[in-house]
């Protein structure tokens, strides 16, 4: 392999769907609609993380490691869709599971994406809520190389410069669909959070030179914090791809207003757009990301962001199996 080449396998189904919303945009009075299905990605029940996975996984294996290492929430998409890849690749799998609410019910604990972990495969390790998950998982990779082991450290949500080159592509293939389907698209809107995603689709649109803009609503993290991340891991993918140019900082749109308490907390406004768009296009969102993306999507149309004529794609980062585990919200 050329020493610039960047690993990849095949693990997602792809491309993925691009769909108009017409019911929803009808709803809602604004922009024309249109959904990305990344939801569809196959790999355990789909999501965005297949995308990135494609490429971390690839580097694991070039590195001849035998054990996968990750880390995230009770209900984490990242952690089951990263012990589904490691299955494919014949690889271990631990996952570091923070239980942030630990006094929720049985089914947020033991049902929905926990419970899909452990059918994988996986090795679950439980750390109790506040505890520091990056210095969890160096910790834990140096006790498995002490063992004779050779572990593969994968970031929360496998944002670094390699997950995040699973959007770059991603932003390519939705252009040309679009151009396929006869529409310019206005923005992008989408669930971000770790930063990955965002930093591979403004990286990608970068490369290929275009105007479309990225607009990240966010699922936790506070926009000064998250916002520089996602900068610096698009400017990385440019980077390792070869390129010569900069990302302007005014590319990278962080929008926290839809947080709510904190992250995996429901709001009102989340519980709303599952509901509608559930009844009007017959969409699971999930309650932690696209559920909030799509509450701040509505807002921003009620807020006439964008012109009736304009084409908004909204991506679907997947997540499904999580709405078993907020039973009690929608009951």
């Amino acid at each position: 392999m050329p020493a610039n080449a960047i690993p990849h396998i095949p693990l997602a189904h792809l491309p993925t769907p691009l769909e108009p919303m017409a019911a929803l945009s009808r709803e809602l009075g604004g922009p024309q609609l249109w959904v990305k299905r990344d939801d569809a990605t196959g790999l355990a029940m789909g999501g965005n993380k297949a995308r990135k996975l494609e490429y971390l996984i690839a580097d694991a294996v070039e590195r001849e490691a035998d054990v996968v290492l990750t880390t995230g929430a009770t209900q984490s998409n990242h952690c089951r869709q990263t012990a589904a890849a490691a299955a494919r690749a014949g690889l271990e799998c631990e996952l570091l599971i923070e239980h942030r609410f630990p006094d929720w019910g049985v089914e947020y604990q033991a049902g929905g994406n926990i419970l899909l972990d452990r059918l994988l495969g996986a090795t679950v390790i439980d750390l109790d809520a506040g505890t520091d998950r990056d210095a969890a998982l160096e910790a834990r990779a140096a006790e498995l190389e002490a063992a004779g082991r050779t572990p593969y450290v994968i970031p929360l949500g496998g944002s670094s410069v390699i997950g995040a080159m699973g959007y770059r592509t991603a932003a390519v293939e939705t252009l040309r669909q679009a151009d396929d389907l006869g529409f310019e698209i206005r923005e992008i809107v989408h669930a971000t959070a770790s930063g990955g995603t965002q930093a591979g689709l403004v990286a990608g649109l970068a490369i290929r030179r275009s105007s479309v803009g990225v607009y990240g609503i966010s699922a936790g993290a506070p926009s000064s914090y998250l916002a520089p991340i996602v900068h610096e891991l698009a400017e990385g993918v440019i980077e390792r791809v070869g390129l010569d140019r900069t990302i302007p900082a005014d590319a990278v749109i962080v929008d926290d207003s839809y947080v709510g308490d904190e992250y995996g907390m429901p709001t009102h406004a989340m519980r709303e757009a599952v509901e509608l768009v559930a009844a009007t296009e017959a969409i699971l969102l999930d309650p932690v990301y696209s559920g909030k993306a799509m509450s701040g999507l509505m807002e921003l149309v009620r807020r006439d962001r964008w012109g009736r004529d304009d084409n908004v794609v909204f991506i679907h980062t997947g997540g499904t199996p999580a709405l078993f585990g907020y039973r009690e919200t929608f009951a």
